[in-house]
């Protein structure tokens, strides 16, 4: 297999590009595009102009050689919470979608376009500088407001899990809400619209007939490039009230219960990682980074590793899926725990979304500040870590805070 990279005359955004395929392929009855933006594979966006996505498992991918930084192609999809939920319970989208895309649009660090393809897949550079100069015409969606559910239930779900830390059951499990509404419209709308104005670090858009995914994650889940695998999981939140503001950064750095739940996943995440791992090759470079995502402050800390060499990237997500900081540990009484205090399943929801290439390795999001829209319906799941110091109504709280932002963006509200 062979991968080129060539770059393109014409100057125009990723959210833009996005916005222009998306019309494209809508008007002439093509699939749609998937998208990464933000911060994968060491660029600022990797787009499949048009790609089937369909219900499937996760796919097998042999490497190839090719250039630093070049994505080529690959896989893009996404798996399911669902996946792991020892209930059995389902959400309206596929547990595991995924489909090939030959070739991608790739913008570098710096911001210049290439056209990227897998055995000389896609169209010419001329031919897409021509479709890329087309102005996207005005589209948008409606939705209503999101429904929530009683915050009673919520804290109610938080004490009943602090009862079970108190037990010994476990030191720490995520729990979650969802608020849910209509959605009409375009859902590449929102997403155009999304990573203009949050700027989220792991955003990932994918759709298909089932319905579309619309992330605006800030999390990494897994990246692998060689044999190379890191981790960067988010506990630990405080609001952000604006791009001055540092005082609840320095409060959430010095907050004993955030750095407690953070702590406590990284290590679930070093021992994840350590089943799959050389002996030893396990570090934590980064531990407790205080940073800045739509409306509030994360902790966050980053665990590598140097995979073995029989491991394959199934075999990775055997050992570390679902993603810890969206579990608790230890994590297999975490899922039951989830199951048994959550009233509904999560759907794609705290699952992954992300891109398996040839040429580039394995990036995942962890699937948070994400909508799920299907048949008019749209869903938002939100939630938290809970340790013993938990405080119920300050969890609830936590939830609105992080779901505010994406509240505001569904409303068409400037942020």
């Amino acid at each position: 297999m062979r991968v080129t990279s060539r770059a393109l005359r014409t100057k125009v955004t990723p959210a833009r590009a996005f916005s222009v395929l998306a019309h494209h392929n809508a008007s002439r009855g093509l699939p749609p595009p998937a998208m990464l933006s933000g911060d994968w594979f060491s660029s600022g966006a990797v787009l499949a102009p048009s790609v089937t996505i369909s219900p499937g498992d996760f796919p097998a991918c042999t490497e190839i050689d090719a250039p630093p930084g070049v994505v080529g192609g690959g896989w893009f999809g996404h798996l399911a919470y669902d996946l792991a939920d020892p209930s059995g319970r389902s959400g309206a989208l596929p547990a595991s979608a995924w489909g090939w895309a030959d070739h991608v649009l790739r913008w570098s660090a710096s911001g210049v376009c290439y056209l990227e393809s897998l055995d000389g897949g896609g169209p010419s550079v001329s031919t897409m500088e021509s479709l890329l100069a087309s102005a996207p015409p005005p589209v948008s969606w409606s939705a209503g407001p999101l429904r929530r559910p009683l915050p009673s239930e919520h804290r109610d779900a938080v004490k009943a899990c602090v009862h079970a830390i108190e037990a010994g059951e476990l030191f720490q499990a995520n729990i979650c809400s969802r608020f849910t509404g209509t959605f009409a419209g375009s859902p590449a709308a929102l997403f155009a619209a999304g990573i203009s104005s949050l700027a989220p670090r792991r955003a990932a858009f994918l759709s298909g007939v089932w319905g579309s995914v619309v992330s605006f994650s800030p999390e990494l889940f897994l990246a692998r490039h060689g044999r190379a695998v890191s981790s960067t999981p988010i506990k630990g939140t405080l609001p952000r009230r604006g791009p001055a503001d540092a005082g609840n950064a320095l409060l959430l750095r010095q907050s004993t219960k955030d750095v407690a739940e953070n702590v406590m996943i990284t290590d679930l995440v070093r021992n994840d990682l350590g089943r799959v791992c050389e002996v030893g090759s396990v570090t934590v470079p980064s531990l407790l980074r205080v940073r800045p995502a739509p409306g509030v402050w994360h902790l966050d800390s980053t665990v590598t590793g140097t995979l073995r060499p029989s491991v394959t990237d199934s075999d990775l997500l055997a050992a570390t899926f679902p993603p810890g900081s969206v579990t608790g540990a230890p994590k297999i009484r975490a899922l039951d725990l989830i199951a048994a205090l959550e009233p509904c399943g999560r759907g794609v929801y705290t699952g992954a979304v992300g891109l398996l290439s040839p040429a580039a390795g394995l990036e995942l999001n962890v699937a948070i500040r994400t909508f799920e829209i299907a048949s008019g319906a749209i869903s938002l799941g939100v939630g938290g870590g809970i340790t013993a110091d938990s405080d119920p109504e300050a969890e609830w709280q936590e939830c609105l805070h992080k779901a505010a932002p994406l509240e505001r963006l569904l409303a068409g509200v400037e942020q």
